[in-house]
């Protein structure tokens, strides 16, 4: 399936090409459409298969048409098991979102929180964050969640083996009950369709076959 025939705009379509891609991969086919059209995903795919593409970009379009994040407000969050994950994920919107009006930043714990305070105090659209960090700064009432309009979690499995599906279920009980959901996570384990089913409604299922 070729990217133009997906449903993405052409600044978007631009911004893809000049990486060289034209063909999408399986999951881009499945997701993209699917995104664009307002449902919730959950998708099974390994790294490697172009999973971030396919949830960034159709993220872009939708963010995109609306007014831009006031302050100490996300439009769109990106959870994330690592800190390594957050910086690629975060690099994939830059890259694509080249030609959009649309903010992105990244927040992790290791490093000072004082940049990160500072950034996300004047709005994020889309932020990309692991657990722990943004609880930090949901407790110091540097943000609040209540604007967000689509929430994905990124590698859910690795989440939950790491252990943080406390501090996942304390972040959904913040977020609007009105939201987009994307779960993306390399198998449906059965933990994993019990998360999803506090998370997502009436998800559109997807299986990929992992990268060879």
């Amino acid at each position: 399936m070729q990217f133009n025939n997906l449903g993405l705009n052409d600044s978007l379509l631009t911004a893809v090409q000049a990486q060289g891609y034209s063909e999408a991969t399986p999951i881009q086919a499945k997701a993209i459409p699917a995104v664009l059209a307002g449902k919730d995903v959950m998708a099974a795919a390994q790294t490697g298969t172009g999973k971030t593409a396919a949830f960034v970009l159709p993220m872009l379009q939708i963010l995109g048409k609306g007014q831009p994040a006031a302050s100490k407000k996300i439009r769109a969050l990106v959870l994330v098991p690592t800190r390594e994950l957050a910086a690629q994920v975060v690099e994939s919107v830059s890259t694509y979102g080249e030609n959009e009006k649309v903010s992105s930043f990244a927040v992790f714990g290791g490093t000072s929180i004082n940049p990160q305070i500072r950034q996300v105090g004047r709005g994020v659209d889309i932020l990309v964050a692991t657990p722990g960090r943004l609880q930090d700064l949901i407790d110091r009432r540097i943000l609040t969640l209540d604007a967000l309009e689509i929430l994905v979690l990124d590698e859910a499995d690795r989440m939950l083996d790491m252990g943080f599906i406390h501090a996942i279920r304390k972040i959904l009980k913040l977020v609007p009950a009105r939201r987009q959901n994307l779960l993306f996570s390399a198998t449906f384990s059965p933990e994993i369709r019990t998360l999803a089913k506090t998370i997502c409604h009436n998800p559109l299922e997807i299986e990929v076959a992992p990268r060879n």
